[in-house]
């Protein structure tokens, strides 16, 4: 099966909460267990999250959602740039420190998350789950 669909969102809170429903009405066609739909509920709300916070001000927060049999990919891009030095390996920051663990968290959840090259004035981070266990079995 494969359902792919594109938003558009203004950037506000409430889109974060909306892009994080329309995913949800997506895996419900899936077979994804509950483990997987809420570490992808996560990678859209951290997502979405820092979209909001950190696009310009007059960007909309585009993302689009595909599943293709047992993969979920997730892109969420806006108007802005990546801060230089910016991965998603970011260490986590102190423990008093508020904010800056959704690039470490995503790292954490996904399978593969990177931000996509392109034009100056746009970033895309593109994130992978897969429904199944992709990691190699211990031998």
């Amino acid at each position: 099966m494969r359902v792919a669909m594109t938003l558009s969102l203004p950037r506000q809170p409430s889109s974060v909460t909306r892009a994080r429903h329309v995913l949800t009405t997506l895996l419900s066609l899936t077979g994804a267990d509950e483990e997987v739909r809420g570490h992808l509920a996560v990678l859209i709300t951290e997502a979405c999250a820092n979209a909001v916070l950190h696009a310009e001000s007059d960007s909309a927060v585009d993302v689009t959602i595909t599943i293709d049999d047992d993969v979920c990919r997730l892109e969420v891009g806006n108007r802005g740039s990546t801060p230089d030095g910016v991965g998603l390996d970011a260490e986590l920051p102190a423990p008093l420190t508020v904010g800056g663990r959704g690039l470490p968290l995503i790292a954490a959840l996904a399978d593969g998350a990177d931000f996509v090259p392109g034009p100056p004035d746009r970033v895309l981070l593109r994130i992978t789950k897969h429904f199944t266990d992709v990691r190699a079995p211990a031998r």
